[in-house]
């Protein structure tokens, strides 16, 4: 794998959190999903920023459409986030990925040493038990994400995957693209469901990702506590786009 396998792309602005706060605030690697770019990241990315991140970093998957394998997209990952860590100087950091891009990142974390170099990983609508849509592809990378490949059967046979990386999950029971919804589930994991009506909003939705955040911020993950049960104040409110730290 060359480097130029890998395009990743920096987000990096001013903060407004206090020196302290941003000062222990780790490194952050995005990764998007299949038929997507590093584009689609960008509200997660600037809310990150707005909240105080300084160093966020987007890997552009090449080939984005499955047509890879998913050993092959992690290997993209590895290289990012090695490229990540020496350029800020930092032992760790943390990943957070949408989609295919969550079950390419646990396979870097459990088969390409990820887990010793990564804090904390955030998996957005993941399929990490498989998704019937991957039946609607002949491409590796979709026979991948079918329900019971060989490659999940690897991951989930692993006693302990992730060693000492805190995992967290953010799943919709709306999800018509990772069927069944309950797939992005990962066993050990802090995890929110939140109803999203559509899985690519999932990377808009306001609610979303503020508990990204929180899950990057909290000090510990058991205080990363499921969402109340309650309606949006109105129609479009769950679909505002990330307002920031209030």
């Amino acid at each position: 794998m060359t480097s130029a396998s890998t395009r990743v792309s920096a987000t990096v602005s001013t903060t407004t959190a206090a020196p302290d706060a941003a000062s222990t605030r780790l490194p952050v690697l995005l990764v998007h999903g299949i038929d997507d770019d590093a584009r689609s990241l960008a509200p997660l990315a600037d809310g990150l920023t707005r909240a105080g991140f300084q160093d966020v970093q987007r890997v552009e998957l090449k080939p984005n459409d499955g047509a890879a394998p998913i050993s092959v997209l992690a290997g993209q990952v590895a290289e990012a986030a090695g490229r990540l860590r020496a350029r800020t100087g930092r032992a760790r950091i943390d990943v957070v990925a949408f989609s295919m891009g969550a079950l390419v990142s646990r396979y870097y974390l459990q088969r390409l040493e990820g887990r010793n170099h990564v804090r904390r990983f955030v998996s957005i609508s993941g399929p990490h038990a498989g998704t019937l849509t991957g039946w609607l592809r002949a491409n590796p990378g979709a026979r991948d994400m079918r329900p019971g490949s060989d490659l999940l059967r690897g991951l989930a046979a692993d006693e302990s995957p992730f060693g000492d990386v805190q995992v967290f999950t953010l799943w919709t029971p709306l999800d018509l693209m990772i069927l069944p919804a309950r797939s992005s589930q990962l066993a050990g994991a802090r995890e929110r469901t939140i109803p999203v009506i559509l899985h690519p909003l999932m990377l808009r939705d306001g609610r979303v990702l503020r508990s990204v955040e929180e899950a990057l911020t909290v000090e510990r993950p058991e205080d990363f506590l499921p969402l109340p049960v309650a309606p949006p104040r109105d129609g479009w409110e769950s679909q505002k786009a990330y307002p920031g730290r209030r």
